[in-house]
């Protein structure tokens, strides 16, 4: 880094100085400080740069500072002007104006080193002592000699001498598509490998139970980031500028000491991927590709996010109508002269009460009844946010809060239309595509204000609406339909294919993608009117309670083939299953995955076939056993489970007893992240 001329000289340096209003004013003063020095050929032309490059996104960071900066034909000569502010001046932080400011300036052909700069910069500003003492300095000589230590590590600088070398600090974040079991898994095995190596790491896990946000004092400190998930990370414009290692949730699970030796070695590089941004809460997450983590990743995770969004509508939805059917009967779903269930049932109960003043003698169905109905509509009602929802955070998880709006929008038109599922996926990526270019257009600073809440979810949702109704309403409405055909007229070995197929996949992954479409496939699809649903429906719930009590059948039958841990998780497993919980099995799946996970595959593939040969229908998404009034053809319900659940033990059971992994097999990272 060191060159001929020094990169900052006390003629670049202001103290205390009143630069102006706002940060044209700044800018424009330490400009005109690098042309008087002679190190710009065209102030007005550097100016432009550097304002250019506001206009992309903000440069302030919490804490007071603002670094400002451009690559100019220009300069010559890498520079760096500092202003020590007084009043200070708003650079766009989320948490106020910023007191201290370093305009770098690099050349046209000097990426490389803009790119060094900033990331030297960035790392001293998160150490307080460094900035504590810029605060401190009495002359522009000790500026000079703060900032050139940081540059030139060779030459120590007062706030590195005067400080004892600390060991670093790691964040992570760690989440989900349901956030039930991964994203606490993930963080659990992360802590613990930060301690094997001798280092602190603070965890948020943005899961199901809610999440207790980093302070921003600690996210400050930290020295590099870890980002272990499967779904958008919420607010991470908080960790801009921080080193980063991102990957699916599973590698955590599955490697977390290497995930915390690579963050280390993030740390120490000046040239490791950083978390973008820094725009404020309105910052599109989108917009900021971590570390790793490519474009197939990046469309995994905000599929994923629109489908873990999307499920507690599922559950409630879909357990109110079937604790609707418990009390009124199926045939609720069917009432005469095409009446609303709801108004149906509760027009007869206030006409009752009316005319007897009392709710005694009712009439035929009693008050269950109308409870029934009241349920039943909950639970309908709920079941018409699933493709908005899905949709919705599809665009979300794109263009953060100013694409939810566009997003739940287009999921309403693909509703309207008649595109399903199909079209919510279509409709939420345009609209988070749309909405996130919108975001990235330079808008003048009377109008950045109204951008996140009006601008963009107005142009974003009349993008795609007018999109989804004059061009693609009609072709997905046609493939939805075609779909639903093909699936209803499947007879025979085709439809037992179907459910080999189901069994699969939601055995595969116990929770990831590959077994999240499976599951968004069957709910987006459930009707309670359309018997090859509910029998799709059926197949998966069942097939995915196989992982989790083969688990605990062939840990209770054959108790030495498994660790003092596996078989306690094993008892717990007895019960998730039974629930339909597949993440019951993943503590399995993690210590053995090349025999474990076919083993469950085998169970779940036969008890998917079973369920379809035997027209096994289930008019509720979830709960297991727990919701047997709502599984048509109960008994052989229970007889393909229990098939399922004996072949995925055996297979396991003989897997561990006479196959022998080799060194490599028991290091394979089994639920790595595809």
């Amino acid at each position: 880094m060191t060159t001929d001329v020094s990169i900052i000289s006390t003629d670049l340096v202001l103290l205390d100085t009143d630069a102006g209003d706002d940060k044209q004013a700044v800018i424009r003063r330490l400009v005109q400080r690098l042309a008087d020095a002679g190190r710009s050929t065209d102030a007005d032309g550097l100016f432009d740069a550097a304002m250019a490059r506001e206009g992309q996104s903000a440069t302030g960071l919490p804490g007071g500072i603002a670094i400002p900066h451009c690559r100019s034909p220009h300069v010559d000569t890498a520079s760096i002007g500092f202003a020590r502010l007084n009043p200070p001046v708003d650079f766009g932080a989320p948490d106020g104006p910023a007191d201290l400011a370093f305009l770098i300036a690099a050349p046209e052909s000097g990426g490389a080193e803009h790119m060094k700069l900033l990331s030297s910069l960035a790392r001293a500003l998160v150490r307080k002592d460094f900035v504590e003492s810029l605060r401190q300095a009495s002359t522009p000589d000790e500026v000079v000699a703060l900032v050139d230590g940081v540059l030139n590590p060779e030459k120590p600088s007062p706030a590195k001498e005067s400080a004892p070398k600390q060991a670093k600090t790691l964040l992570a974040v760690t989440a989900c598509p349901t956030g039930i079991a991964h994203t606490y898994m993930a963080a659990d095995s992360l802590v613990a490998a930060a301690k094997k190596a001798g280092t602190t790491l603070h965890v948020e896990t943005q899961g199901s139970s809610g999440s207790t946000p980093l302070d921003a004092e600690t996210i400050a400190a930290a020295d590099a980031v870890i980002f272990a998930t499967d779904v958008g990370v919420k607010d991470k414009h908080r960790f801009a500028g921080k080193p980063v290692v991102a990957s699916g949730v599973k590698r955590a699970i599955n490697e977390p000491d290497k995930m915390v030796a690579e963050a280390l070695a993030a740390a120490d590089d000046p040239n490791a991927a950083r978390v973008e941004g820094g725009a404020g809460p309105s910052a599109p997450s989108g917009a900021a590709r971590a570390g790793n983590v490519g474009w197939g990743t990046r469309t995994r995770q905000i599929l994923l996010t629109g489908v873990s969004y999307m499920i507690p509508f599922v559950a409630a939805g879909g357990l109110l109508i079937a604790l609707g059917f418990l009390l009124a009967g199926y045939d609720i779903a069917n009432t005469p002269d095409g009446a609303e269930p709801l108004s149906f049932g509760m027009n007869s109960l206030g006409s009752h009460i009316a005319t007897e003043n009392t709710l005694t003698n009712l009439p035929s169905g009693g008050l269950l009844q109308y409870l029934g109905a009241v349920l039943f509509t909950l639970g309908g009602l709920a079941f018409m946010f699933l493709v908005p929802a899905l949709a919705g955070y599809i665009s979300f998880a794109i263009a953060d809060r100013p694409g939810i709006a566009p997003g739940f929008t287009a999921g309403a038109v693909a509703v309207f239309v008649g595109g399903g599922f199909i079209g919510g996926i279509v409709g939420g990526l345009i609209a988070g595509f749309t909405a996130l270019w919108i975001s990235r257009i330079a808008a003048p600073r009377w109008l950045r204000g109204l951008m996140p809440v009006v601008i963009i979810p107005l142009f974003a949702s009349l993008a795609v609406g007018l999109l989804m109704f004059l061009l693609l309403g009609r072709p997905l409405a046609a493939i939805t339909s075609g779909l639903t055909n093909w699936l209803g007229g499947m007879t025979g070995s085709s439809v037992i294919i179907l459910g080999v197929i189901l069994g699969l996949m939601m055995c595969f992954d116990l929770g990831g993608p590959v077994n999240k479409a499976a599951y968004a496939f069957a709910t987006a699809g459930l009707n309670v009117a359309d018997p090859a649903s509910l029998r799709i429906m059926a197949a998966v719930m069942a097939a995915g309670m196989v992982p989790p009590l083969a688990m605990a059948l062939a840990s209770a039958v054959r108790p030495t083939l498994f660790t003092e841990p596996e078989r306690e998780n094993g008892r717990a497993a007895w019960l998730l299953g039974a629930s339909f919980i597949s993440e019951g099995a993943i503590p399995f799946a993690a210590a053995d995955p090349l025999r474990v996970i076919p083993s469950m595959m085998f169970g779940g593939a036969i008890t998917g076939a079973m369920i379809m040969a035997f027209d096994v229908t289930l008019k509720a998404p979830h709960g297991g056993i727990f919701v047997f009034f709502a599984i048509g053809n109960l008994l052989w319900f229970l007889v393909a489970l229990a098939a399922g659940t004996v072949a995925g033990a055996l297979a396991v059971v003989a897997a561990k007893q006479f196959i022998k992994p080799s060194t490599q097999t028991e290091e394979a990272p089994a639920l790595a992240a595809v």
